[in-house]
């Protein structure tokens, strides 16, 4: 083994034995369906802020986005960040976080789609909805591997992408087969951790690099003709800067995955304290990550005739990083790592939870037990990992566009379909079950329709708005949340027959009773 490898080995083999041993000492949290998939409900604040900001933020983020938009927008990809700390992460809480503890627990509800089977009675928007959560989760999970394909090449020349894959499957499936929501939400706390420090401390060596932080804007402004625009205050190109803040933002609050952490969180003390980690959390990792990028032109990769990056996007972060000290590298490997398993766990727990409980379970004629359906959430959550690990090495070998372009649009779809009747089931006892399911429709449809027209199979040219719409999955992903929050009340209104009968009782929960100390509140 070459010294320079040593650092990042040993970093390596440290995180990995601490990962398998808290999925061993988890084991007596995930003794039920509740306490496996929901960690007893009993999540304090630390645990659930991080869970949450550790499966919003990947390796695709670190690697992906923020190369691609670095490169795109300069230092004002920074906003991006931005928006995902107020409106992904503080809004996001502040709005669903109580609201959603409240009312799933009312209703006995573990994952989204039961919320909308339970919330609006109805089997066949329960089993949809699992539906679409299985489709467009397993490329969505299977992106996850991607950005650790030149990270690992740039740490262990040599080393087989599929290793990577294998090994970081493996460690995964381990740790959350055996501990369960808990033992995600412990590890996720201190991959958060490694983040934090990782982040900050990369950022500190690429400036210091260039020669500091007024050097190195310097260099953005002369690295070419218009290079000034890579360092002002909205970039190049605002309009498309403002789709990407609004997806990646806005986004999370349609996802299962994310909206799923919710349900699990203790009291309203913990949502009041994880509103504020959350978002700091959001500030350093997202702010961090794409502040990063915005120095990616300094990276010095090849371009080709159009002005990009000659090897992808993909290459801008590792070859920013590759003249920094073994030690740097193999914190930044163990960051990536630690942002692709922390997200990964999330990902596979919530598919193999949903398939089970909402798909499988109410399908069977006889009432399946606990015992029984603690077995389908492991087999599914194994399956998910291994299949998502071979559409990863696959797509990797293959370099194959659909599986590429499919996990552009697993963003858009989910949150295009779940967005709005999540948010207005919340609050609004007027959505009714045929708003619900236009908004499952619209959104899926519109995000198949940019995959169809992405591969050639469908053409826009010479539709102004289309062309618009469907400039990229970005675009569209965008125009799928926003009709469904006009879509939701539009058809409610229009369809009232379909409206619950049982939704009074439902928002009950939100007027019961409860008792105070004098700390939290003067009273009269």
């Amino acid at each position: 083994m070459k010294a320079a490898m040593i650092p990042t080995t040993v970093l390596l083999a440290v995180f990995f034995v601490v990962m398998v041993c808290i999925g061993v000492y988890c084991r007596r949290h995930s003794t039920d369906v509740n306490g496996f998939v929901l960690g007893g409900r009993s999540v304090g604040p630390w645990l659930t802020a991080f869970a949450y900001g550790t499966s919003y933020f990947s390796a695709v983020i670190f690697v992906g986005y923020a190369g691609q938009f670095g490169w795109n927008f300069g230092l004002a990809s920074t906003w991006i960040g931005l928006g995902n700390a107020f409106i992904g992460s503080l809004l996001a809480w502040a709005i669903l976080g109580r609201r959603t503890r409240v009312m799933t627990q009312s209703l006995g509800s573990r994952t989204m789609p039961d919320f909308f089977g339970l919330r609006f009675n109805s089997k066949a928007l329960k089993v949809a909805a699992s539906v679409i959560t299985f489709v467009f989760l397993i490329p969505y999970t299977a992106s996850l591997y991607n950005g650790l394909s030149r990270l690992f090449a740039m740490a262990y020349p040599g080393v087989d992408y599929a290793v990577c894959v294998i090994v970081m499957a493996l460690l995964t499936g381990i740790y959350v087969i055996f501990g369960g929501y808990m033992a995600t939400a412990i590890n996720d706390f201190i991959q958060g951790i490694v983040m934090l420090f990782g982040i900050v401390t990369v950022i500190f060596a690429v400036i210091n690099s260039h020669g500091g932080f007024s050097a190195a804007v310097s260099q953005i402004a002369a690295s070419g003709e218009n290079g000034w625009q890579y360092t002002s205050f909205l970039g190049p190109n605002p309009t498309f800067l403002f789709f990407v803040v609004m997806l990646t933002s806005l986004g999370t609050w349609g996802l299962p995955q994310m909206v799923g952490k919710f349900y699990a969180i203790k009291n309203e003390d913990a949502i009041k304290k994880g509103t504020i980690i959350s978002t700091l959390f959001a500030i350093v990792v997202a702010g961090g990550c794409y502040f990063l990028g915005g120095f990616a032109r300094l990276s010095g990769v090849a371009v080709n005739e159009k002005g990009v990056p000659a090897n992808g996007f993909d290459s801008v972060i590792p070859s920013m990083l590759e003249k920094l000290s073994p030690v740097i590298i193999g914190i930044v490997v163990v960051l990536v790592l630690s942002a692709s398993m922390s997200t990964l766990s999330s990902l596979v727990m919530t598919s193999g939870s949903t398939i089970t409980l909402d798909f499988i379970a109410p399908l069977r004629k006889k009432e399946t037990s606990e015992k029984s359906k603690m077995l389908m959430i492991r087999l599914f959550i194994a399956f998910f990992i291994v299949v998502s690990a071979v559409i990863a090495i696959f797509q990797y070998n293959t370099n194959n566009l659909y599986i590429a372009q499919m996990m552009g649009v697993s963003w858009g779809a989910l949150a295009g379909a779940f967005l709005a009747p999540f948010l207005y089931g919340l609050y609004w006892k007027g959505v009714t079950k045929a708003a619900v399911a236009v908004s499952f429709i619209y959104g899926v449809g519109l995000e198949i329709a940019q995959l169809l027209i992405t591969l050639g199979f469908v053409s826009v040219k010479g539709i102004p708005v289309l062309e618009f719409v469907f400039t990229n999955s970005l675009y569209s992903g965008v125009f799928a949340m926003v009709g469904g929050l006009v879509l939701v009340p539009v058809v409610s209104l229009l369809t009232r027959k379909t409206k619950p009968s049982d939704v009074d009782e439902i928002f009950k929960c939100y007027d019961a009773k409860t008792t105070v100390e004098i700390t939290d509140s003067l009273g009269k």
